[in-house]
């Protein structure tokens, strides 16, 4: 099961770096990655009622850990859709009051399910049995009206929840880093003069490269800061890098490769040089 999972996975994360290289702005992206996200639940739902599980543990496993990882990613991309869609026209302010607010949403839903939250976040185990068990719903557990409309086949109580955590925890970082870009830009920097012509992916891949490194004010410069600086220098909008950030790190095969080229590139050069 985890093999199977992993490989899924793996591509599905492998196709979302592609699109979003192809896409045009953040809504065409969420369009086209929550289709994939639907084509491999459906391919993963049929392997689970195919094969089951071989024990309680491994079903455990599958609906605390696995699941919640792709569901998360579709909770994400479907609410990050709908924040743009519904984003309202005008300056900085009604912007900002708009995010505000949809920050207030993921404190809302954090106060209303505090108790799993702890549950969740201090990895507990006592009610696993209950929580991520099909066909284990305990209405004294105070359960969604999802739960109960959701397939029983491939759900329990809690594995949308558990994805639901690591998806607002994802929306919040995009809201807040939204926020930050909303603020008046300096534009002291004429960003005319260069144009990044590479990939987003490649561009932020060498942000957090330079950020690891300690290069900028030794070391205490925010990611955020350097990542601005950036799109101001070479003229360019890097949308949500956090999230592109995560894709990269997902990569099972040649997590730097941008600056792997980069290198080779170099050493070519200084090698063509050195031959004149």
């Amino acid at each position: 099961m985890k093999e199977y999972f992993n490989e899924i996975y793996t591509k599905l994360n492998d196709a979302i770096v592609e699109l979003s290289l192809e896409s045009e702005n953040q809504i065409s992206l969420s369009e086209n990655v929550i289709c994939k996200i639907l084509e491999t639940l459906s391919d993963l739902k049929k392997y689970v009622l195919k094969l089951d599980f071989k024990n309680q543990e491994e079903e455990i496993y599958f609906f605390k850990e696995l699941k919640p990882k792709i569901v998360s990613l579709l909770i994400y991309h479907n609410s990050i859709y709908k924040i743009e869609t519904k984003k309202p026209y005008g300056g900085n302010k009604s912007i900002k009051k708009y995010l505000n607010n949809e920050l207030s949403k993921l404190k809302r839903y954090f106060d209303n399910n505090l108790e799993f939250y702890k549950y969740y976040r201090t990895n507990s185990t006592y009610l696993d049995h209950k929580y991520f068990v099909r066909g284990k719903h305990d209405i004294k557990l105070s359960l969604d009206s999802y739960s109960f409309e959701a397939d029983q086949c491939f759900s329990t109580s809690h594995d949308y929840k558990v994805a639901k955590i690591i998806a607002n925890d994802q929306i919040q970082v995009y809201l807040e880093d939204y926020l930050y870009n909303a603020k008046p830009i300096n534009k002291s920097i004429d960003s005319t003069i260069l144009n990044w012509t590479g990939s987003k992916t490649a561009l932020i891949e060498l942000i957090y490269a330079l950020h690891s490194f300690g290069v900028f004010d030794n070391g205490n410069t925010d990611i955020k800061l350097i990542a601005k600086s950036v799109e101001t220098l070479f003229n360019i909008d890097l949308g949500d890098f956090y999230h592109t950030f995560l894709e990269i790190r997902n990569r099972k095969i040649n997590r730097t490769k941008f600056l792997d080229a980069l290198r080779e590139s170099l050493v070519r050069k200084m090698d063509e040089q050195d031959e004149k």
